[in-house]
């Protein structure tokens, strides 16, 4: 028998349902954002449209849209959808939940699809447990998470599995759907006169930082503090700024967000772009990163990628280094940001980096090379009796302050200077060397 008061209890329940829920898109077409992997012609999509979906997990940061198409692929595929939180859910749960697919399968040949948020929580035997049945099957798992899933998720579970990274939302993607829930009869505020300003949109589409949750809570907010009087809602700049919090980075100093800004950063020193290096070192301050580790990444940058094109690099850097020690933050920042915008501006080599791998790799494959005879210290005992540092000449007793004399035993070249910066001048300099050997410069002296 019907229940009379469940359309009542429904509208109630409804009421009280924050917008970003009641904005969940109902169809494929209505999913903002993804476009590398759901657009048309794409690997999900194709995927779906041949009713060929396999186990997958879902990696990227919150309010991307995770959690609403693993749902959207349940009612698209028509399968039986089955949702848990790995925080929440132990083995018991998870052994219920496969219990049910093989029956639901065998008895009504119904697929299910598993939704697993956060699975990275589960530990590799609670994650086990989802193997035989993933791979005969059973039961097709989505598994979502905010973390790698190559370190996070056992490599069983991710080989099983095709993995899809969500990227943040757009501007224009977070701008559509403020202007989808403003026009929404059903489920926005359609049925109320709103309009909001272009400013205010561009603000919450910059400052939701990809997130359409944060997006969506704010305009909820703004129409609600601002309906108490019965006239048109207009949501100015001023209104939007006051209805959203600042961005908060999602940054995990041991996470993926950590190694990607400190390596966007390096590539944009390297790459001689003052304005990009500034950007990522201001994010990453920002977001809470130890000066400390910053200060050390320069010092090794200005070696392998400025190195002798301007041997100043790393004397800033070791100021840097030393004074980001002593100051700490704020100030540290200005320090920082000089170092950066100097490395990035100098003429860049990465000849010595080069160098030094290249003999570090002769050193540990390579047959290893004695010391020559005339090279080795005569100053131990029995060393001149076996001939140790005979025929050694002094280097200053040329007159160029150069002689012609073996050094290494074998003809090798590992330091190949550019023509860039001050290693142009080396370079020229180890031509004129050159053009010395074999013309008997120096003396024969020993030291």
């Amino acid at each position: 028998m019907p229940d009379l008061w469940q359309t009542d209890r429904e509208t109630k329940r409804l009421a009280a349902e924050p917008l970003a829920s009641r904005m969940r898109p109902r169809t494929l077409d209505e999913f903002a954002g993804q476009r590398h992997f759901l657009g048309e012609g794409k690997l999900l999509r194709r995927m779906l449209e041949a009713d060929q979906l396999t186990s997958v997990l879902f990696y990227g940061p919150p309010g991307t849209g995770k959690t609403t198409l693993a749902e959207l692929i349940a009612g698209y595929t028509q399968r039986h959808f089955d949702r848990g939180n790995a925080a929440a859910v132990g083995v018991k749960d998870v052994r219920h939940v496969l219990d049910q697919a093989r029956k639901r399968l065998e008895y009504d040949g119904r697929r299910t699809i598993f939704f697993l948020d956060e699975i990275h929580r589960f530990n590799r035997a609670q994650q086990d447990v989802l193997l035989g049945d993933v791979e005969r099957g059973i039961v097709t798992l989505i598994g979502a998470t905010t973390e790698n899933p190559y370190f996070a998720v056992n490599n069983a579970l991710v080989s099983r599995s095709q993995i899809f990274q969500f990227e943040p939302l757009n501007e224009d993607d977070i701008a559509t759907l403020v202007r989808r829930a403003i026009a929404d009869d059903e489920r926005g505020y359609g049925k109320l006169d709103v309009t909001i300003d272009d400013d205010a949109l561009a603000h919450w589409a910059t400052v939701s930082d990809g997130d359409a949750r944060r997006a969506l809570a704010a305009l909820e907010i703004a129409v609600l503090s601002e309906s108490r009087e019965s006239k048109p809602i207009r949501i100015t700049l001023e209104v939007a700024e006051q209805s959203i919090q600042q961005k908060a980075i999602a940054y995990d100093r041991d996470g993926d967000a950590h190694h990607d800004a400190i390596s966007a950063f390096i590539k944009s020193v390297r790459g001689s772009d003052p304005d990009a290096a500034v950007y990522w070192l201001a994010r990453m301050l920002h977001a809470g990163e130890d000066p400390m580790f910053i200060a050390r990444r320069i010092a090794i940058l200005a070696s392998e990628d400025i190195g002798n094109a301007d041997p100043r690099g790393i004397a800033v850097a070791a100021a840097c280094y030393e004074i980001v020690h002593r100051v700490g933050m704020p100030e540290a920042r200005i320090t920082l940001a000089q170092a950066t915008t100097y490395l990035a501006t100098a003429p860049k080599s990465n000849a010595s980096y080069m160098a030094i791998n290249a003999a570090m790799e002769d050193v540990k494959h390579q047959r290893t090379m004695p010391v020559p005879k005339h090279l080795r210290s005569g100053a131990y005992a029995g060393a001149k009796h076996l001939g140790h540092g005979t025929g050694y000449q002094y280097a200053h007793s040329g007159e160029s302050g150069f002689v012609d004399q073996d050094y290494l035993g074998v003809d090798k070249s590992y330091y190949q200077p550019t023509d860039r910066g001050y290693e142009k001048r080396i370079r020229e300099y180890l031509a004129y060397l050159d053009t010395l050997r074999g013309a008997g410069d120096g003396s024969a002296g020993e030291a």
